[in-house]
């Protein structure tokens, strides 16, 4: 008689880093055994390297660091799949040495966050954070013409620092939109043809900063781009500007910013990232003229649903699971699935 030789199929252990939705986490278990965070904890560095025990794939988000010392007690981890577009909390040079996916979440959050950029750039504009405080104060008591002025947004110059999906979403908001002048400084110009679509014209940097009415932060955060608008670029800008960050924390001074609130070397800011966040620059909570939310640029439910499904189809397929089996959707470092 022979003997039935039955394959066995092998169930990757998963971890889920922070609470997300329910049935998302359910479409997960339909292809792996997850463990999930359901409390929504921010886990120390040594909490995570705990669940991470025997695990072969992580969703991560912001608040997760990937190191190298993480990774080299994990060697079984396959996949590191971040819920956000940023991936400057996972050093991906260490994972690619070690054959580890990485991947993000473009795209699927471009429109949502360039609204929301648009609103905190008016928001700060117009003054009304100031005012709401100022009536929810009972400190209205009658009409002045001068009561919480502010620049125009309409027609004034648009400058953009960092002009990838987002910053063109931005752009065509101001051009088309709002008949902004729209300016722009890149690591590398765009093609005529997007230009002309962004209502948008290449400057340099010095340029950028002087001639800008509202400014608005879109580069992805690097060592190059660490502070890459401090005391001296604050110097550059008109008294009358707006400053807008909507990028990551890091890429502006967080201190030479609130002194610049502080001395009117700037009008108003809006930021919705800082420096060490969800730490916030006490500086920057004593100034009235700066709008402050707590990094929801991305905050639609159709929005987060799509981030959260779109990290849960680069996992599935990072872990050979799936119609795209071993072809993750969005990888950072596609060289690894070459290997």
């Amino acid at each position: 008689m022979v003997g039935l030789i039955i394959k066995e199929t092998v169930v990757h252990k998963v971890l889920v880093a922070r609470a997300t939705f329910p049935d998302i986490i359910d479409r997960l278990r339909g292809y792996f055994e997850v463990q999930d965070n359901p409390e929504d904890e921010v886990w120390s560095p040594e909490a995570l390297s705990r669940a991470l025990q025997g695990k072969a794939g992580l969703i991560a988000t912001g608040s997760e660091r990937i190191d190298e010392a993480l990774l080299a007690a994990h060697p079984q981890l396959r996949a590191v799949c971040n819920m956000a577009v940023g991936y400057n909390n996972i050093d991906v040079q260490a994972c690619t040495a070690r054959g580890i996916v990485v991947t993000n979440t473009p795209d699927v959050l471009t429109e949502t966050t360039a609204d929301f950029g648009f609103a905190l750039m008016m928001a700060a504009a117009r003054r009304i954070a100031e005012s709401e405080h100022y009536l929810r104060a009972g400190r209205w008591t009658k009409w002045r013409y001068d009561m919480f002025v502010g620049p125009d947004v309409h027609g004034a110059t648009l400058g953009i620092l960092g002009m990838g999906r987002i910053g063109q979403a931005i752009a065509r908001r101001g051009a088309h939109g709002f008949g902004m002048k729209v300016i722009y400084h890149n690591r590398s110009r765009l093609p005529e043809a997007t230009e002309a679509q962004c209502g948008a014209r290449y400057v340099d940097k010095a340029t950028l900063l002087r001639e800008a009415d509202h400014l608005v932060i879109v580069v992805p955060y690097s060592p190059s781009s660490h502070h890459a608008i401090g005391a001296a670029e604050l110097a550059q800008m008109k008294r009358t500007a707006t400053l807008t960050n909507i990028a990551r924390g890091g890429v502006v001074d967080d201190a030479a910013l609130a002194q610049a609130l502080r001395d009117g070397r700037i009008a108003a800011a809006g930021l919705d990232v800082f420096e060490g966040e969800p730490h916030v620059h006490p500086h920057l909570l004593e100034v009235p003229n700066v709008v402050l939310t707590p990094h929801i640029a991305s905050a639609s439910v159709a929005t987060r649903r799509a981030m959260a499904n779109l990290a849960v189809d680069n996992l599935i397929a990072a872990l050979g699971c799936g119609p795209d089996a071993g072809r993750p959707p969005t990888p950072v470092n596609p060289e690894v699935l070459k290997r």
